[in-house]
Parts: structure tokens; C-alpha cells; sequence
């Protein structure tokens, strides 16, 4: 059978066993016209979105979002002047100055996730989507495209630009600022990016990377035996790829024949990991609330400020919707989602069945919300870069960000670490069986 192009995707998916990545249910997912959206018939979670453009569009974003990083990387964000002297400051700049300061960690971390980690998102999805268009594309395209998913909660630009708009409020207050076209390009970028994630269909990308022999072969069967399952767990007649989402049978530990990946029953060790990361963030949530995160110096007067310290001082000046913000993204969020972590894993490992859809919707706000924490790393990263005028006005940086920036990524990797199919195979009441 000949292979199809990439370009001529038949009107209608074919039908699809699907395993829910949130509960765990099998099902199956009829054949789905162009905009058609599955969810889960148990816990709600979107299963697949079809698209009507899924893999041109998607190319022209992601064009147009690499045109507008490279613009964003290489202008000027922001330019501050008083007593006379000017500054001005790019993306690359806030890392430059924490790392003249012995911060290299939190250097690190945002040239991570307002860098490397975008620009190589954008770049895998141009190299797989090219290669799509190829007769015969290459089987490395597949360990991009995992890729992609992966990079996608440490890819931080809209968090970066909220951060951006923290330290231009409060840098009003201090001297004059001027917006660079830099971030005019990160904006049109953070809306390309939502817009490109928003078009794709992952599930189209893989079917299209699959060889034509197995295309044609789609056929659901369900008479194979079951594969042995891991002491104390059900026996399962499939198992879904955590990677690229197509079931198999097989045994766990066996290559994926899509994607090439490890296949896996359960992620391993799920509980054991997402406490460790739980509880090495909760000792560090101290110290990060201790430690001075940066000192301000004004007209040489100024001493050390904590998160709270900052809030209190926008509170004082009169930006209450700006401490709000603030307070909430690094005081509240941290602690409510160190709090869901502990609901999760002490509900699951009693194996009850209290609410389990709602502890599933909770997993996935606990997943999603972690990372805008990392806003008042971002606003530091920015005031450092500006403002080294001196005793005039100078901006440094704290020892407590290191430790705030360990418990926003230890609690992105706890959430990341849990398995909420696991709270589904724990229940012992019988209430979320399907």
C-alpha cells in the first residue's frame, strides 16, 4: 500500500484503542472528523483534539515563532536611566549578572527555561514537521517529537513575561523605563506558541511517522492473552506508551513499535520518588522564605528583603493587585501544591476511594500551576540585570532565590514524578471502577 502524504490526511481518524493517561482506562476512540474532541468516559480527560490543518499549520507557527525568539533573543527588553546614566538589558543579561554575583545556579536555571528549553521545543517541532514532508521520513524524527512534550512545562516565556511586567511596575517607582522591542517579539513569541500548541494534534504527528505497513494494519484485536502484571496489580490485555500513546500488547520493558521507547505498566517507583521530591522541597521552602531573595539600595539605604519582605513593600506602595499577584505565585502556590501532593499520595497509598475524579482534576491543577512560581525568579533576574547604578540605585541578589528556585523545580518534578492511574489501580472500595 502506498504511503499517504502528510498533506492528504484522510477526512475521518481511524478508530483507536486508547489508554487514558489519568485513570488508566482502556477505550476505544471511534473514527473522529477534523475539530472533534474524545474525552475519558471516566475522569474527563481529554483524550485526543483533532485538527483540520494538523501538521502545515502548526509548521508556520513554529517558522514564525523561531523568527520571533531569535528577534526577542538578540534585542533589548528593557532600558532604565537615572542620575544621569542609562541601562539597558536583554534576555541574556539577567543570567549574565546572577552568575557575576556566584548565583550561577539560578543563572542556570533561567537560561533553561527562558532559552534553551523553548528554542530547542520550537526547533524539534520545525525539524519533525519538515521531516514529515520527506518520502521517507527519518526514525529520528520520533525521539524529537518525544521530546517536545517533555520540553513543554520547562518552556517558560509567558511566565518570564509576567515577571517582566513585575519588575517594570515596580522599576517605575525608581527611574525611568523604556520598553525594548524585545519584548514586543517575546510577546508575539508566547502567542505563536499558544497557538501552535493549540493546532496540533499529536496523535496525527505519530500516526504519520508510523511505517505504511503498520498504518494499514489498524485493526483492534482483543483476543490476546494478558501480559504478566507487576505483584499486587490487575492483569492488563494492553498497555499504553507513555510516549506516544499507542497500545500495544505487550510486556512492560518492551519497546514501544511506534516510537521506540521503553513501554511501562506504571511509571516506576511513582510514590517513592514523588515523596522524596515532596519532602525535600518542603525542607527547603524554609530557607527559601528566610534567606533574603534581593537587597534594593536606594541612595545608598536599603537592606535585605525576604518573598514576604517584597510583598509587604508593593503592599506599602500602594500596588496591591501587583503584591496579590506576587504572594500568590511564590507564597500561596507553593504551599497548596506541596498540600495536594501530600492529599494524593496519602489517599492513594490507603487505597481509598473518596472523590477520585476530583483528586484526579486536583493532579492536574497541581501539575499545571507549579511552574508560575518561577515568576519572582524571573523578576529578580530582571532588576539585577537593570538596575547596578551604584549607591544611586542597585538591586542584589539573595542567597534565599536558590533555594526558592530548588523548591519550584523539586515540586515540578514531584508532580511530574506521580502517576494518577495509580490512585484508580489503589482503589479498594470499588468506586472508580468503570
Amino acid at each position: 500500500m502506498p504511503a499517504e502524504s502528510p498533506r492528504k490526511r484522510p477526512a475521518a481518524t481511524a478508530p483507536r484503542l486508547q489508554e487514558c493517561p489519568d485513570c488508566g482506562q482502556m477505550q476505544i476512540l471511534p473514527a473522529m472528523a477534523p475539530g472533534a474532541r474524545a474525552v475519558c468516559l471516566r475522569c474527563d480527560a481529554v483524550l485526543r483534539h483533532t485538527r483540520r490543518d494538523p501538521l502545515v499549520l502548526p509548521l508556520a507557527l513554529n517558522l514564525s515563532a523561531l523568527i520571533l525568539f531569535g528577534l526577542g533573543a538578540t534585542m533589548t527588553l528593557l532600558s532604565i536611566s537615572t542620575g544621569g546614566q542609562q541601562r539597558a538589558a536583554g534576555l541574556m543579561t539577567g543570567p549574565a549578572e546572577l552568575e557575576s554575583y556566584g548565583l550561577w545556579e539560578i543563572s542556570a536555571v533561567v537560561l533553561a527555561t527562558t532559552i534553551a528549553a523553548p528554542l530547542a521545543r520550537v526547533l524539534c517541532m520545525v525539524f519533525v514537521l519538515l521531516g514529515l514532508r520527506l518520502k521517507r521520513p527519518p526514525a529520528e524524527l520520533r525521539a524529537l517529537f518525544a521530546w517536545v512534550e517533555r520540553l513543554r512545562p520547562w518552556s517558560m516565556i509567558e511566565i518570564y513575561l509576567l515577571g517582566l511586567f513585575v519588575a517594570y511596575t515596580r522599576l517605575k517607582g525608581m527611574a525611568a523605563v523604556d520598553l525594548g522591542p524585545a519584548v514586543y517579539a517575546l510577546g508575539g513569541l508566547m502567542v505563536i506558541m499558544v497557538l501552535a500548541d493549540y493546532t496540533l494534534d499529536a496523535q496525527a504527528v505519530w500516526e504519520a511517522m508510523e511505517p505504511p505497513n503498520r498504518r494499514a494494519r489498524r485493526a483492534l484485536q482483543t483476543d490476546a492473552p494478558p501480559h504478566p502484571a507487576p505483584a499486587g496489580q490487575p492483569r492488563r490485555w494492553r498497555i499504553g506508551c507513555d510516549t506516544c500513546g499507542l497500545v500495544s500488547r505487550a510486556a512492560p520493558g518492551t519497546r514501544c513499535t511506534r516510537c521506540g521507547f521503553r513501554l511501562r505498566d506504571r511509571r516506576p517507583a511513582a510514590i517513592e520518588r514523588t515523596w522524596a521530591l515532596a519532602l525535600a522541597a518542603m525542607v527547603l521552602y524554609i530557607p527559601a522564605n528566610i534567606y533574603p531573595v534581593l537587597t534594593v539600595v536606594q541612595l545608598g539605604a536599603g537592606q535585605p528583603s525576604t518573598i514576604l519582605g517584597g510583598v509587604q513593600e508593593l503592599i506599602d506602595a500602594g500596588m496591591w493587585p501587583l503584591a496579590a499577584l506576587v504572594f500568590f505565585a511564590s507564597v500561596a502556590v507553593p504551599v497548596l501544591k506541596l498540600i495536594g501532593l501530600g492529599v494524593l499520595l496519602l489517599t492513594t497509598h490507603f487505597g481509598t476511594g473518596w472523590r477520585l475524579h476530583d483528586r484526579t482534576v486536583l493532579y492536574r491543577i497541581v501539575d499545571a500551576v507549579g511552574r508560575w512560581s518561577m515568576i519572582d525568579v524571573f523578576m529578580e533576574s530582571i532588576l539585577v540585570a537593570l538596575v547596578q547604578f551604584g549607591q544611586i540605585a542597585s538591586v542584589y541578589p539573595g542567597r534565599g532565590a536558590i533555594a526558592f528556585a530548588a523548591v519550584v523545580i523539586l515540586t515540578m518534578l514531584a508532580a511530574r514524578s506521580f502517576d494518577p492511574r495509580l490512585m484508580w489501580d489503589n482503589d479498594r472500595t470499588g468506586a472508580g471502577t468503570a
